[in-house]
């Protein structure tokens, strides 16, 4: 997708600011995901919901064949709605309430990725209640360091997920007393945007050696599950805007060591959605200060967090204008300093009424909105549906 190829026309007649998802890009992305995954037995992939609820993206996710990785009872509710089989379902989550595990229940979920042993002896007591028996799978801490964002590293033993693996034999042991969970795999992740595919094979060769220490306790497990976490490209939408899911698949095709009959299941979110989103917004004034000048626009970090929360960076085009470059801060309306999307960029000269586009915004972008400042929600539109 290039600067020439949104629908601008159409897109003027929308009210800013507002969410635009490239239904063609999606498509590709999937069919890469699915042809590169299937080109390996074993492999399953689960959607990370939490990156983009949407329920028309959704649609398409569950379409090409993926399951659904959910952290919260809404997400599974959104995922049954968007007609995910809840036999593709996974359950992840430190924090999970009694009303959110007795919907896995109900509805016989894939799996639970259980984070405690009192998460575990909770499970175990509401399965009972029902007189079923629920399938969970360990999320071990692999103590594996990514490299991205302190804020979305999740594998270092200081962080609040998982279970420490060096207890990963008591909880097994725990499970095998316990009447109504049945133990059908071994679950992590590490972190999120990550584009260094050594970080995976660290990864790879912590669970190789987890699944030794079975291997010599005469246990085995269906399924390994490695989360998610491959990034996208934020500095080139339009020349990388598919990532390098190939090496993704084949990194652990190489260097994971599965068992016969084993499956191996993965929970990728930003990298399926990242690159098919755009947000749109309208310059509402031009201000000129004494060292620089600001573009105000009429979104803000109610629509899109990350540059506030993560100093995430994004691409951001000015689509209606063909004037020589100047350079702005591209700043929003809300009553805080930290709502900028970026500082000191070139961007074509900017005047009240402009269309800017902030771009690779498909995944942590709509679905983390809020209404602070009593703002309206961004509305998401799919490009099918111009």
């Amino acid at each position: 997708m290039t600067k020439g190829t949104f629908p601008i026309d159409k897109l003027q007649q929308l009210q800013t600011p507002f969410y635009y998802y490239d239904a063609e890009l999606l498509r590709q992305t999937l069919r890469t995901i699915t042809d590169e995954a299937g080109s390996h037995e074993g492999f399953c992939v689960h959607y990370a919901v939490k990156a983009n609820a949407n329920p028309q993206v959704l649609r398409h996710i569950r379409q090409a064949g993926l399951g659904a990785d959910c952290v919260s009872g809404g997400e599974i509710e959104a995922a049954l709605r968007a007609g995910f089989p809840a036999s593709k379902i996974v359950f992840a989550g430190v924090g999970k309430s009694d009303w959110e595990i007795n919907l896995g229940l109900d509805n016989d979920i894939f799996c639970f990725n259980v984070e405690s042993i009192p998460e575990l002896e909770v499970i175990n007591e509401l399965a009972a209640a029902k007189g079923k028996t629920a399938r969970v799978a360990f999320r071990l801490n692999p103590n594996v360091g990514a490299h991205t964002h302190a804020n979305i590293t999740t594998g270092l033993a200081e962080n609040k997920f998982g279970i420490d693996m060096n207890d990963m034999l008591k909880v097994i042991d725990e499970a095998r007393g316990m009447e109504h969970v049945k133990v059908v795999g071994l679950h992590f992740h590490i972190g999120s945007q990550i584009l260094d595919m050594g970080d995976f094979e660290a990864l790879c060769n912590r669970v190789n050696e987890l699944q030794e220490i079975l291997d010599r306790h005469r246990i085995r497990v269906e399924h390994i599950n490695v989360g998610g976490g491959l990034g996208i490209d934020y500095q080139h939408p339009n020349r990388v805007a598919i990532p390098d899911f190939k090496a993704y698949f084949d990194t652990y095709a190489k260097k994971l060591k599965l068992r016969p009959g084993q499956t191996l299941h993965f929970e990728l979110g930003r990298a399926v959605v990242g690159q098919c989103g755009t947000l749109f917004t309208r310059a509402l004034y031009i201000k000129v200060g004494s060292v620089k000048q600001f573009c105000i626009v009429d979104a803000g970090f109610t629509d899109l967090i990350r540059p506030a929360l993560y100093q995430a960076y994004h691409k951001i085009e000015n689509l209606t204008s063909d004037e020589a470059p100047e350079t702005y801060d591209v700043v929003g309306p809300i009553c805080e300093s930290t709502d900028v999307f970026a500082k000191q960029i070139d961007l074509n000269r900017c005047r009240r009424g402009d269309l800017i586009a902030i771009r690779s915004a498909g995944a942590y972008g709509e679905i983390m909105a809020s209404q602070y400042n009593c703002r309206r929600l961004p509305k998401g539109y799919m490009s099918d549906d111009l």
